[in-house]
């Protein structure tokens, strides 16, 4: 039976966070939402409680019955967590006098208590909270404190229950991979053994299972994520599986040619669709970014079903959706930050029950998935591109010329990454058409009057934060200048240097 930690998730940011330090703890995890604790799982070795935008006495912040898996399991509250355990167990919440936010150092602790194994003295720990926990409940004591914040850390001396005010999951707690691996390995118990291989082994089992004898369609993208998806499947069910590979259109330059290529290497079963004049057609004039993708995620449900249709027997559709999508479309609280191509649910129409055997992997653990079945590395190490493809990368409407201006300059930008050896440094990249500005420019002694490009590489772990890459110079001004002088249309290159947070990605 393979172990797992159940992470509740009552709203905070870096509850994803949580769940990639334990998975890099060879130590597998669910991700639920706050209120879904599976009831007489044996599997559960531990339970995180996360934390949360509310404070404990906001009359719409998260509640959970603690008796669930208080005294039966290892627990573990995380900020809003560790609040929640205190408030719920007769300890006093209240307002601190400031936001208490940022780096703080762990002033005393107990380095007896199994939390804090090999921890040093001074710890850097990160912060980020408005309420305060000012007192514990009877049966805990404090087992770590800061200048400002005296119940840093504190446990149970009667069950296996700790909480910590701080987050350990954050880059900015330096010994946070500690505390998490002392709780997980050490508390818990677990065995380490959730990897790429048992991941193939056990979903290759589950999908037979479930799947059986059905007729099983997939809709590919071209990127990494259905790609892998789709040769798990075929791994599991082989014929069964019928791929769809749709072109709307907006995929980079010879792309959808260069895919069906991949794909037939890899043995799979692809009708390729080209339905580029109906997504153009229906996209004319559409500026709003969120219209634009519903506009391509309808179409290509209809493109799709057509298709699928034409496949009388089919019971299953697979996608690609793995745990950021779900996280980015739909949080705990309900805002919506952009919507995904491959996230919320199936049209009724389509009868397909869906089938996402990657739906709680990172990228990075759909990669080491994809290499352990040995698929080749080109295609592992592609790049994110998102589903709508380049028309979320032209700001203003949509038009094939447009779409001509830009692959041509994302494909001298992304060309050179790779001769510049550059391009497996990075997360993800791409060209991004600014056709809502025009600027001034000026070639051999004739005055411009045209669209400027910007380019944007990031590096990032999972893609819920990343930063700018620093590309060289020389590499910057060589790429500039190639667009410029080649791509008609082209008469300026930026270079986007935001992290996320606070901008997303992709521009759109």
């Amino acid at each position: 039976m393979q172990q797992k930690i159940i992470i509740l998730d009552f709203g905070s940011q870096t509850t994803q966070l949580i769940g990639r330090r334990v998975r890099e703890l060879d130590t597998f995890c669910e991700i639920l939402p706050y209120n879904k604790f599976p009831k007489d799982d044996p599997s559960v070795i531990g339970v995180i409680l996360s934390g949360s935008p509310y404070s404990v006495h906001d009359p719409e912040a998260f509640k959970v019955d603690l008796s669930q898996f208080v005294g039966r399991l290892p627990v573990l509250g995380i900020c809003y967590g560790a609040q929640f355990i205190s408030h719920t167990l007769g300890g006093k919440v209240e307002k601190a006098d400031s936001r208490e936010y940022g780096r703080a150092h762990l002033e005393t602790i107990n380095l007896d208590n199994p939390l804090f194994k090999g921890f040093e003295k001074g710890s850097q720990v990160w912060m980020s909270h408005g309420d305060t926990i000012t007192a514990i409940p009877d049966g805990f004591e404090r087992i770590a404190s800061t200048a400002d914040v005296k119940y840093a850390a504190y446990a149970s001396t009667q069950q296996p229950v700790w909480a910590v005010q701080f987050h350990p999951e954050v880059f900015h707690t330096v010994q946070g991979t500690q505390l998490l691996r002392n709780f997980v390995v050490d508390i818990c118990g677990s065995r380490q053994d959730w990897s790429a291989a048992s991941f193939v082994d056990t979903t290759v089992r589950e999908l037979k299972e479930q799947i059986g004898n059905d007729r099983v369609i997939l809709g590919l993208s071209g990127g990494v994520d259905s790609s892998v998806a789709a040769v798990l499947l075929n791994k599991a069910i082989g014929k069964n599986l019928t791929c769809i590979f749709v072109d709307h259109g907006m995929l980079r330059k010879n792309e959808f040619t260069q895919v069906m290529e991949d794909y037939k290497v890899l043995g799979l079963n692809v009708i390729g669709v080209d339905a580029s004049q109906k997504f153009f057609g229906d996209l004319a004039g559409v500026t709003d970014p969120e219209q634009k993708r519903k506009i391509i995620g309808r179409d290509f449900v209809e493109v799709f079903n057509a298709e699928a249709k034409k496949i009388t027997d089919a019971r299953w559709l697979a996608q690609g959706t793995i745990y950021p999508d779900r996280i980015e479309s739909l949080n705990i609280t309900g805002k919506v930050i952009k919507s995904h191509h491959n996230v919320g649910g199936l049209p009724k129409e389509m009868n397909l029950q869906l089938c996402e055997p990657l739906k709680w992997l990172f990228k990075d653990e759909v990669r080491r998935v994809g290499r352990q079945m040995g698929m080749p590395e080109h295609l592992i190490t592609r790049h994110p591109f998102p589903g709508p493809g380049l028309a979320v990368r032209i700001l203003g409407d949509i038009t094939p010329e447009k779409v001509r201006v830009l692959q041509d300059a994302d494909d001298i930008y992304i060309r050179a990454l790779r001769e510049w050896g550059l391009y497996d440094q990075i997360w993800q990249a791409g060209a991004i058409l600014l056709s809502t500005v025009r600027s001034v420019g000026v070639m051999g002694d004739e005055r411009t009057y045209e669209h400027p490009v910007a380019l944007r590489a990031v590096t990032s772990t999972d893609a819920m934060t990343a930063d700018w890459a620093h590309l060289p110079y020389d590499f910057m001004a060589k790429v500039s200048n190639e667009i410029i002088n080649k791509v008609r249309g082209v008469n300026r290159v930026c270079y986007d240097i935001s992290s996320k947070p606070p901008a997303t990605i992709e521009w759109e």
